[in-house]
């Protein structure tokens, strides 16, 4: 037998079967109209109304008028029609050939009728003149789409028939219900009956029985069809998960049959590509959703959406992937996940749907399978290995050492892996177009700016720019800072391989304490050691972060080391007595509260993997029992003669012009201020010195005190200037 070279051959075939019905109606019809057509559609005449209480029920006056050809000969045509239809489908099967009608006829579960009444809607899609016969076989030249009454007439033999067949049209039905057909209203009647409503076949429907695939345009916006590429061996999953996995698609049916999974994890730990790999497994496409943009999106009801995203995975023949599902589980969005959930079950695909947060259905799903799969973030060899991966063809970044530090520093997923890698090759060739070899820094550089862009919302990017030899410290205070350092550098070799991982459930990272006056050098060193680290530093004050009213603090802080957990970003706390001051008895429930703003913030400083510097001006304003529980506890001490010697020393650059006459033995002997004061003295006293044309004198050094004196709210006491007192 022979088969379709194309599905278009097979779909014209069965067009052939509804030129058959229409001809038939079409004899019918001219049989039965009146000689004169004139004023036909216009008005009713009297003959007319006769005619029509003389007619059947539910059938036109046409249906019962004769044709040249006898029931049992049209019939026959239509059934040898139909019995060669069949003999070439099943060949072109046989061969291989997709028959997109078929195929939509499976993915749908629709029934003959079905597929006829898809076919007589179709037909004007592919040929004008089927507009002039509708038209013609409705008696009005304006309807040119077939009305559900026309539909039933051409279909349907007698009254029972149509009763039964109008079941196709109701909500539930597979053609209404997965939006193949619109049901569209007369505008010139008022909530008309069933049978006066058009049919328009969906334009997506349309594009795909000519072998279209774009995606419904409805949809696109938000939605993309990825083939997978990605295997299941290659993937960096634990052993015990990828051999479940691996169970599952041994058995293909129960996965193609329908199956919903909720992958947890932050972005980028590898929930897309596990999916990628399954449908690499069981030989399926993925169909990506946005489920932010969907939410936010107004073209179209939510409810509409996920019946278009759910018809366009059975076009693609294709699983789902939902990004995003989250925010769904907010307690406004409870109707829609409902909603959701239900239209999954009923489209019995297999679904992946991505979030962050832990969720279980709160009814278990009673006809489909429901898998909650949680990812955790690489280890530090793993990410090692993303790294090569990623940088796999670049030569001149470094060594082995330099990616083991590089994943100690920042605990990226594979995914923030790949985004850092596309950056810092873009900051290469912005920085050399010709050469354009990756180095360590632009990693370093796409690393930060990977360091998560919605943290600059709530703190103060700092960008340091101080070293070690910037700043004057006692040397007890230095080696600390030192050993700040080293907490992190190490921290792989100490948790990973010497094994206090497992000893430690908690407090991975590193809490610091801060206290000292203003100008003595605790923002300086916070930058210093985010220098050192290649680390980014975020100053917050939380003076600003606490709040009044209850529960608003925690929400504040919340989203702080949520932003900066993807990032390891250095988080330095000002004005921590703010929150952490000396607790008094508690009198109140906002004193209770306030005691539980506390416990959050130590909470979340123990689940944090980074840095957390807590800086105070007082220390004998914080409470001695949280100082205890900090990793490092340093002192800023006042700097004393020999230190802020060698402050006025080093706080002019040496392209600064100076006068021979500058005592800086005086200034540091006289002035007993911090080291910010002393910055800020040079920096007056050089434009001053910039005003008058020359080089930094005494006369300006005095000056610029006198000035920050005042603004010091200190008064300057006669003599204080000694031999300088004429100056300034």
């Amino acid at each position: 037998m022979q088969h379709y070279a194309t599905s278009l051959q097979h779909i014209l075939a069965e067009l052939e079967r509804i030129d058959l019905l229409i001809q038939v109606q079409l004899q019918r019809l001219q049989d039965n109209q009146s000689t004169d057509t004139t004023f036909q559609g216009l008005y009713i005449s009297e003959n007319e109304l006769e005619e029509l209480l003389a007619k059947p029920i539910g059938q036109p006056r046409w249906a019962t008028a004769t044709t040249p050809f006898t029931n049992d000969e049209v019939q026959a045509v239509f059934e040898e029609l139909s019995t060669d239809i069949r003999e070439r489908k099943a060949a072109s099967i046989q061969q291989g050939i997709t028959l997109r009608l078929e195929e939509l006829a499976r993915s749908f579960h629709l029934s003959a009728i079905d597929i006829n009444i898809l076919l007589i809607c179709f037909a004007p899609e592919l040929d004008l003149r089927y507009e002039s016969l509708y038209s013609y076989l409705q008696s009005d030249v304006t309807k040119k789409r077939p009305s559900v009454d026309l539909v039933l007439n051409l279909l349907c033999p007698s009254l029972e028939a149509k009763i039964a067949a109008r079941q196709r049209f109701i909500p539930s039905a597979p053609l209404i219900k997965h939006n193949l057909l619109n049901l569209g209203d007369d505008p010139s009647a008022q909530q008309p009956p069933l049978l006066t409503k058009y049919l328009k076949i969906s334009e997506r429907i349309v594009n795909y029985l000519l072998n279209i695939d774009e995606i419904d345009s409805k949809i696109s916006i938000y939605t993309k069809y990825k083939l997978p590429q990605v295997k299941l061996e290659e993937l960096l999953l634990p052993t015990e998960i990828k051999q479940r996995f691996r169970l599952l698609t041994q058995e293909q049916q129960a996965l193609t049959d329908g199956c919903i999974f909720y992958f947890q994890g932050t972005y980028g730990v590898g929930k897309q590509a596990t999916a990628e790999a399954l449908c690499w497994e069981v030989d399926t496409g993925l169909l990506i959703v946005d489920g932010e943009r969907l939410l936010n999106a107004e073209a179209v009801a939510f409810e509409t959406a996920i019946s278009l995203v759910c018809r366009e995975a059975r076009l693609q023949g294709a699983a789902l992937y939902w990004k995003g599902f989250d925010r769904l589980l907010e307690d406004d969005k409870q109707a829609r996940l409902e909603s959701l959930i239900q239209q999954l079950e009923d489209a019995s695909l297999l679904t992946f749907l991505a979030g962050e947060v832990i969720w279980e259905p709160v009814d278990a799903l009673q006809d489909i399978p429901f898998l909650r799969v949680e990812f955790s973030h690489p280890t530090n060899a793993e990410r090692v290995q993303l790294w090569q991966k990623s940088l796999k063809g670049e030569t001149g970044y470094g060594s082995e050492t330099d990616l083991n530090i590089l994943a100690s520093k920042f605990r990226f997923s594979g995914g923030q892996i790949e985004d850092a890698t596309a950056t810092a090759r873009n900051i290469t060739h912005w920085r050399d177009p010709q050469q354009q070899k990756l180095t360590m820094a632009d990693i370093y550089a796409g690393c930060r700016l990977q360091s998560n862009r919605k943290l600059s919302n709530l703190a103060t990017k700092i960008n340091p720019h101080y070293n070690w030899s910037d700043i004057i410290l006692p040397s007890e205070q230095m080696q600390m800072l030192r050993e700040i350092c080293n907490s992190v550098k190490y921290r792989t070799l100490i948790y990973d391989e010497w094994g206090f991982d497992g000893k430690l459930a908690l407090g991975k990272g590193v809490n610091v304490f801060f206290a000292g006056l203003p100008g003595t050098g605790k923002t300086m060193s916070a930058g210093i050691i985010a220098g050192e680290l290649g680390l980014a530093l975020y100053k917050i004050d939380l003076s600003s972060v606490v709040s009044k009213y209850i529960g608003e603090t925690e929400k504040n802080l919340s989203s702080i080391f949520d932003e900066a957990q993807t990032s390891n970003a250095i988080l330095f706390f000002d004005e921590a007595d703010a929150l952490f001051g000396k607790r008094s008895e508690v009198r109140d429930s906002h004193d209770r509260y306030a005691n539980i703003e506390v416990s959050y913030l130590l909470q979340r400083m123990e689940e944090y993997q980074g840095v957390v510097i807590l800086a105070t001006n007082l220390r004998k304003n914080m409470d001695d029992a949280f100082v205890r529980r900090m990793h490092f506890s340093i002192e800023f001490p006042f700097p004393n003669k020999k230190e802020r010697r060698r402050i006025w020393e080093q706080i002019f650059p040496k392209t600064t012009p100076r006068s021979p006459d500058l005592d800086l033995d005086f200034m540091a002997q006289r002035f007993e201020i911090a080291g910010g004061n002393i910055r800020n003295i040079a920096l007056a006293s050089a434009f001053l010195a910039a005003d008058d044309g020359g080089a930094i004198g005494m006369n300006h050094l005095i000056s610029a005190t006198r000035r920050e004196y005042q603004k010091m709210g200190k008064i300057v006491s006669q003599g204080e200037f000694g031999e300088y007192e004429r100056l300034g």
